[in-house]
């Protein structure tokens, strides 16, 4: 299996961190309950599938392990960096159900933050902590047997995640250029009241467009409707029962859904298996057509675990949800007539086999618009292992060039402050902040949205047929 290094910056990153590593070991039946015994009929988890995020230092002992009682006593540690310049959301690693399972060199803290600034998180934070963060990642990387990517956590609309977090960025692109680069991160919806979000989003988008390998974009926007809907329909009527109804908690649990089923391939076996590193070469036709948008069932009944296997039905619907605009993860509608697919992948989770995917692929090759040169260009992955409680779970990634409308809405929130120069003092204040930057985003997202704007223009050149001429 390839290995991974996570790395979690900022308050957002390192919150979706703490609801993400309970579930990666959920679902190598791993109990956080010390009593819990191992459920039947659960399919053994090897070693091999746990080495895929986590380092196995005692390799005797660690294929057995059910409790998290028996994997902290193993030596077994998540393989990830978590950074933040401020401490509470890290402390959680130190003390709370999860202590154990960080080294505690690989958790670097500061204060009093960034002040929602990406400069200062960029220009200032950066290179004071670059020897410590270059440390930490030698550390890690030489406990890696095979090597195979890094994925980052963070949001674009503070200081800390988005400035240190697009700054460690390009420290990968500088100091480990031939390992890929992953990042799911989340932008906010330009209401909040972080005043200079949209500065943030930009400057932080043209460093993503330049250095990950694979970017997977997350908006609050369509969180909160995904949420709200869930909320509705799990509550219909209100009572007391609605008080259960937690957006944040809600919200960060969406995105490890889909960063669950996005390494799925990487950390379990399957007769069509599919790597995250397979993403780079089949979905980016460009280097700068790197955000993708990811989308699957939101709305499962927890009593399909024990449905028909084969149920077709279930199967259809799942498929259909994925490819829905409204259980994307940005505002984007991949199968819409005025977007052009430049490529897609199905991955298909528990109870599937090839000729499902190979009818899905069908269906969405009929029903997309695809760009001339990726008629064909449909990925398909099968992973034997469920998600937790489900039996089966279909998971949809797009390169579609629908992707624009999300540079659009940061490039219009931007250039309503910008035009206005509001609030620039706060960065060109910090030391070594080029304002050049500011000019050097606003081309970058233009060059973006232009550059699907063509895509979309593109059509296939007919050139006739020659006809041999018979002379008499």
């Amino acid at each position: 299996m390839s290995e991974f290094i996570t790395i979690q910056v900022g308050q957002c990153g390192n919150q979706i961190g703490s609801a993400y590593w309970p579930q990666i070991l959920k679902e190598y039946n791993v109990s956080l309950h010390n009593n819990s015994a191992k459920p039947a009929n659960t399919p053994s988890i090897t070693q091999r599938s746990l080495s895929s995020f986590l380092t196995i230092q005692n390799t005797r002992k660690s294929n057995g392990c059910t409790s998290f009682y028996e994997l902290i006593n193993n030596k077994v540690k998540a393989r990830a960096i978590c950074i933040d310049m401020e401490d509470s959301v890290v402390a959680r690693f130190r003390t709370g159900s999860l202590r154990g399972l960080f080294d505690d060199r690989c958790l670097l803290t500061n204060y009093p933050g960034s002040g929602n600034n990406w400069a200062e998180g960029f220009c200032e934070h950066g290179p004071n902590y670059k020897e410590k963060v270059l440390n930490v990642l030698r550390h890690v990387v030489e406990r890696c047997d095979s090597l195979h990517g890094f994925l980052m956590f963070f949001s674009t609309g503070g200081g800390t995640g988005s400035g240190l977090g697009t700054y460690i960025l390009r420290l990968l692109t500088d100091y480990y250029p031939k390992i890929e680069k992953f990042v799911s991160c989340v932008y906010s919806t330009g209401t909040e009241d972080v005043i200079t979000c949209p500065y943030n989003n930009a400057l932080a988008t043209n460093q993503l467009l330049q250095h990950a390998t694979c970017v997977f974009p997350v908006e609050n926007r369509c969180l909160l409707d995904i949420v709200s809907r869930k909320n509705r329909n799990n509550f219909p009527y209100k009572s007391e029962n609605s008080s259960m109804f937690r957006p944040f908690e809600d919200m960060n649990s969406i995105i490890v859904e889909m960063l669950l089923h996005l390494t799925s391939g990487s950390r379990f076996p399957g007769s069509l298996n599919f790597d995250m590193n397979e993403i780079n070469t089949n979905m980016i036709p460009f280097p700068q057509m790197n955000f993708l948008t990811s989308g699957f069932n939101h709305f499962y009944s927890h009593s399909t675990k024990n449905m028909h296997s084969n149920n077709r039905q279930i199967k259809e619907e799942q498929f259909l949800a994925s490819c829905n605009r409204s259980n994307q993860l940005i505002k984007v509608d991949p199968l819409a007539s005025t977007s052009v697919l430049l490529s897609s992948t199905i991955i298909g989770r528990g109870n599937y086999n090839l000729t499902d995917l190979q009818t899905y692929t069908e269906k969405l090759q009929a029903k997309a618009k695809f760009a001339v040169w990726s008629k064909k260009s449909v990925k398909s992955g099968l992973c034997s292992i469920p998600p937790n409680d489900q039996n089966m779970a279909l998971f949809s990634l797009f390169n579609t060039t629908g992707i624009r409308n999300l540079f659009d809405h940061i490039y219009s929130q931007y250039n309503r402050l910008y035009t206005k120069k509001a609030h620039l003092y706060h960065y060109t204040k910090i030391n070594y902040f080029d304002s050049e930057l500011f000019t050097e985003s606003r081309e970058s997202l233009l060059n973006a949205i232009n550059s699907y704007k063509e895509v979309e223009k593109l059509c296939p050149i007919n050139v006739p047929r020659l006809t041999p001429s018979f002379e008499d």
